[in-house]
């Protein structure tokens, strides 16, 4: 990054800074408009800005935003209004994520006859995981029943975490590495330990960071300057622990918010704050960069099966799946759909598609185009509707005090 580029990136967060509050009303903000000004003055636009970042640091950018994000926001969630109503998210992970699965690959096997039946699945495990961050406009407002906050909210944070092992198979079979009759046992193994090395991480580390925190605390031995930033290292250390010892960041991360929200009630607004808002400018970055260096060179190459393929995944691929499983759970037409639809594309689909890309699988340009078509069609159209839908649900079931199932 050179000087310019500083400029410029210092400038546009400090003018975003003092519109925020305006922007958070309208349906052009946050995702959105970083995407679109990163394009905007980035090689395809007016070529100001050269800031670009290579697969590897953006990966490990949109890691730590996810990881910040994912431990936020699950300290925050009500865990009372959650255990009532965990059949919404438990069927949204347990059904209804393996069904988008299998319609992501049943399209592409249409669509992209060239690409190999596990590259096929390759792509559609990379889309199905939905964005905690891209979601957060709808997570996070009070209009939209508690149920669906919460259910969407526990959905995000586990549903890539859930994916990455299945990722891994499915990138050993394309790749060779493994076969099909020993694909089983090698995702039963990844599952189990990503997913269990990820909680035992999360809640233990949260667990003894939390005490010692409220100690010193007790103890007047934190200074003011200093107070904001142990919710920001504590929520990096559960995430890359995780990783490190080879379980899931995310799930480490999200299970480490819970459990911190738990034990910290009446401290963790005030001490959130600082993570909040070292994610948003994370977040700022990371979709700046997209614009600027993954948008701006995925436009030029564009065809029908990548914009249909992006737009299904968006719609059917994802809205059919969720209508399915939430079936008895006593949620309206309405509240079906609205859930549907709010399943963005974001962080975890570029951390995924930077994954495969290390790989070199033979298809992997039309596999990076999909990933980068779609994401950038929900930042448009997820950013555009969150406001309003939102608003619409919350009025249309204000008379019924939006009950959860």
């Amino acid at each position: 990054m050179n000087y310019t580029d500083l400029t410029i990136l210092a400038l546009f967060i400090f003018l975003y800074c003092v519109i925020s509050g305006r922007a958070d009303r309208t349906p052009i903000n946050g995702a959105l408009v970083y995407t679109l000004f990163g394009l905007a003055f980035g090689a395809w636009g007016l070529g100001l800005l050269s800031f670009e970042v290579d697969s590897e640091n953006l990966r490990t950018i949109a890691e730590l935003t996810l990881a910040l994000v994912l431990f936020s926001d699950a300290a925050k969630s009500d865990l009372k209004v959650l255990r009532q109503t965990i059949a919404v998210p438990r069927r949204l992970l347990l059904i209804g994520l393996p069904l988008t699965i299998a319609l992501g690959i049943l399209s592409g096997v249409f669509l992209f006859p060239h690409l190999s039946f596990f590259e096929v699945a390759v792509l559609a495990i990379m889309l199905a995981p939905t964005d905690a961050a891209l979601g957060k406009a709808v997570v996070s407002n009070p209009v939209v029943p508690a149920y669906i906050r919460q259910g969407l909210n526990a959905e995000s944070g586990l549903n890539d975490g859930i994916c990455v092992p299945i990722l891994y198979v499915f990138l050993a079979l394309a790749t060779g590495q493994t076969t099909t009759e020993a694909s089983g046992g090698l995702a039963l193994k990844l599952v189990l330990e990503e997913l269990g090395i990820g909680v035992l991480v999360g809640v233990g580390l949260t667990a003894l960071l939390t005490t010692i925190l409220r100690a010193a605390a007790h103890r007047g031995w934190i200074i003011d300057t200093w107070q904001q930033l142990p919710v920001i290292t504590m929520a990096l250390s559960c995430f890359a622990a995780a990783q490190w010892l080879g379980g899931s960041g995310f799930i480490a991360a999200f299970s480490g918010g819970l459990l911190f929200g738990r034990l910290a009630q009446a401290e963790k607004n005030e001490l959130l704050i600082a993570a909040e808002g070292t994610g948003e400018v994370l977040a700022l970055l990371t979709w700046v960069a997209f614009g600027a260096g993954v948008v701006s060179k995925a436009l030029p190459q564009l065809n029908w099966e990548v914009v249909l393929y992006a737009i299904m995944s968006l719609t059917v691929i994802r809205i059919v799946p969720v209508y399915l499983c939430l079936a008895g759970t006593g949620a309206n037409l309405r509240e079906k759909m609205f859930i549907g639809w709010f399943g963005p594309r974001g962080l975890a689909s570029i951390v995924f598609g930077v994954i495969v890309m290390d790989q070199h699988l033979p298809g992997n340009d039309t596999l990076t185009l999909t990933v980068t078509v779609t994401i950038l069609l929900s930042v448009i159209a997820h950013g555009i509707t969150a406001n309003p839908f939102a608003t619409r649900l919350g009025r249309d079931d204000a008379p019924s005090g939006g009950a959860a199932p």
